[in-house]
């Protein structure tokens, strides 16, 4: 289920929304930092092996990863490609600070947009959907 989904429910319930706004943004963050974990502790021949990628496809991604850096971790909060961005940056051992930085950012940003609109339109919302 998506974050923001969860998000929107439980404020609807009438969940604080200060309190659930730290708390969705701390719970996300600390799952992309487990998805930049698991790429930190990866290795290229497990890669190769069992997701079948050669090194060429690896070392031209890194290229990529090496060009935007840390600015990938802001998007880490996508939907599909956000788990991958972050077990990419762990992965090639991009700063994990800084990393780790960018991604509470972006997921803050994220989480404060989504409570800002409730709070402004949650009259409206719990109307349509009741």
């Amino acid at each position: 289920m998506s974050a923001d989904i969860l998000l929107l429910g439980v404020l609807s319930l009438g969940g604080n929304a200060w309190l659930c706004f730290g708390i969705a943004t701390l719970g996300n963050w600390l799952g992309g930092l487990t998805s930049y974990g698991i790429g930190w502790i990866g290795k290229w021949e497990w890669i190769e092996k069992w997701f079948k990628i050669k090194e060429e496809k690896l070392i031209r991604q890194k290229k990529y990863i090496d060009r935007y850096g840390v600015w990938l971790a802001f998007f880490t909060w996508l939907p599909f490609i956000g788990d991958l961005l972050a077990i990419a940056l762990g992965f090639y051992k991009i700063n994990p600070f800084i990393s780790g930085l960018c991604m509470l950012i972006g997921r803050l940003i994220r989480f404060l947009v989504w409570t800002l609109l409730y709070l402004k339109f949650a009259e409206r919302f719990v109307e349509f959907i009741t």
